[in-house]
């Protein structure tokens, strides 16, 4: 009896902690989320989900988003409903988007953490949400990615509703099937790789039908799966048509969500060289090397640590025949999802950059499983106070510390690098950080506080400013004054991105970004100087 007792009450401590987390998130992305400047893609998303809403407003006849650069290959329902939540909020277009991008964040962890509850107990569930929360490159992106964010959020739901619909199998619930069709529908219309989730479900399809023709005979098992196939339909049907609304593209023809694929599968770019491991390497030509590197850089070690223990685990227990068939379906399928992208990445090398953004969603899984480890290890170790006492300790210190990495580089929580990289300063010299540049905004404001200090006024009614780096950004945090340009002869001030493509000029310093001993940005003031050019070699 004491025993049960204490069981429950660390589970009811548990669910509080956790719930206590995504509290606490929330209430800091209220605070912080205005501090998110732009990135190279915003501006444009911005204007794809104005068009898609003219599209549903004009009773389908204003059709310019099917056709909008290439950004009709992907689906738009994060940028749609920014568009309209920026309609409704009092706040300006793009503080909307990292607001919505900070929900949508937030729902992504509460699904991590549902995830982690459903397949290691409440524990498991409060330590995943503390790995995701605690996880800079997941809640960097949250904020200002308006791709693949909304896409590992999109994911995280559906793995939820894919470890439920295992976990109840053949007899899957309504209340199993709708957040299934819900979350394929929404994964598929951010990012068509969504479909890559029939490889972690399929797998664990096939462990079930084979497990249960050795106990019941291959008629009794199939018929199981056929009632299993035949109650998920709807949710098949839901996806096709959450699909549809997100991304209006793909439902024009059937083949269409093949197209994107096919168009995604090959580099749509002209190709251009990142810095990786201090040597430029074209985005084309990454070493297979690349994702893993950038994984065991740029994650929380305890994260690394606890979320490998897990996938371990989970594959050993789905080869054990005493632990239930359902139950080792789930684990199955929870691995796949935090391993296989990153298995198919390193066979097939496609061209990857900008760090490793496009693999936010193996994030969520990868937690839950961390999550799963952290109970396991609480099991073991719950008569061995002592030993219990340092995994506690290790697990806190493994949390703090990336937080506390956040607090010094807010708002550039996404240009995190982890003590194994041998800090910030030895990682720019080597990686890209800021590639986004999302320190424009706090460049352009310092800027533009330095010139009312001085009393400065543009002589003929403008500044010319050469940007090395995104131009949307610094011309929406400049405002009118400003006219920028990529060529430095003329102009007033010269704003460089601190990253190996842009130039440091022999001129005085007007403003300067810096974190954790890194410079993010420097503004310049270029009157009366000859110089040639603010670059070292053409921009990404």
């Amino acid at each position: 009896m004491p025993l049960e007792s204490g069981a429950s009450s660390l589970d009811r401590c548990s669910d509080i902690v956790a719930i206590g987390i995504l509290l606490l998130v929330a209430v800091l992305a209220v605070f912080t989320f205005r501090h998110y400047g732009l990135g190279w893609d915003d501006y444009t998303h911005a204007q794809y989900g104005d068009l898609l809403l003219s599209f549903y407003a004009s009773g389908f006849q204003d059709r310019r988003a099917l056709a909008f650069v290439n950004l009709y290959e992907y689906g738009g329902g994060f940028d749609m409903a920014a568009a309209l939540a920026a309609k409704v909020l009092p706040f300006d277009l793009f503080e909307t988007r990292r607001l919505c991008g900070a929900l949508v964040g937030i729902l992504g962890m509460a699904a991590t953490w549902r995830i982690g509850r459903r397949i290691g107990g409440p524990l498991a569930g409060a330590v995943a949400t503390a790995l995701i929360a605690a996880c800079p490159l997941y809640v960097g992106h949250m904020f200002m990615n308006p791709k693949d964010a909304p896409f590992a959020a999109a994911m995280a739901l559906l793995i939820l509703a894919m470890v439920r619909m295992l976990q109840e199998y053949p007899r899957p619930a309504a209340g199993t099937i709708v957040p299934f069709g819900l979350g394929l529908g929404l994964a598929v219309g951010s990012r068509v790789l969504g479909f890559l989730s029939a490889l972690y479900v399929l797998p664990s399809l096939v462990l079930l039908l084979a497990v249960e023709s050795r106990h019941d005979g291959l008629r009794a098992a199939a018929a199981r799966m056929g009632r299993f196939v035949l109650a998920m339909l709807p949710g098949l049907v839901l996806a096709y048509a959450v699909m549809a609304v997100v991304w209006p593209w793909a439902a024009l023809a059937p083949l269409n969500p093949l197209r994107a694929l096919g168009y995604f599968s090959r580099f749509f770019e002209s190709p251009w060289s990142e810095l990786f491991g201090g040597v430029l390497v074209p985005v084309t030509d990454m070493p297979r090397r690349y994702l893993p590197t950038l994984m065991g850089l740029k994650l929380p070690g305890i994260l690394l640590l606890l979320g490998s223990v897990g996938a371990i685990g989970a594959l050993v227990a789905t080869a054990r025949g005493t632990v239930s068939v359902n139950r080792r379906a789930a684990l199955l399928m929870l691995a796949l999802a935090a391993l296989l992208p990153v298995a198919l990445a390193v066979a097939t090398r496609p061209a990857m950059y900008n760090g490793i953004r496009h693999f936010l969603f193996v994030l969520p899984p990868l937690a839950a499983l961390g999550g799963l480890a952290a109970a396991w290890i609480v099991e073991r170790l719950r008569d061995r106070l002592f030993a219990l006492g340092v995994a506690t300790a290790v697990l806190g210190a493994g949390l703090v510390l990336p937080a506390l990495a956040m607090v010094r580089l807010h708002p550039y929580e996404y240009t995190y690098f982890n003590r194994a990289a041998g800090g910030m300063p030895s990682a720019a010299k080597r990686f890209m950080l800021d590639y986004w540049g999302l320190s424009f905004k706090q460049a352009s404001q310092a800027l533009l506080a330095t010139l009312r200090q001085r009393g400065e006024r543009p002589p003929g009614g403008t500044w010319e400013i050469a940007v090395c780096g995104p131009h949307p950004p610094a011309r929406v945090a400049l405002g009118p004054e400003f006219v920028l340009t990529w060529d430095p002869k003329g102009a007033d001030f010269a704003m460089m991105l601190g990253t190996f493509y842009c130039a440091k000029l022999d001129a005085p310093v007007l403003a300067e970004v810096k974190r954790a001993g890194v410079v993010y940005a420097r503004v310049y003031d270029i009157r009366g100087r000859s110089v040639e050019s603010i670059l070292t070699r053409p921009p990404p």
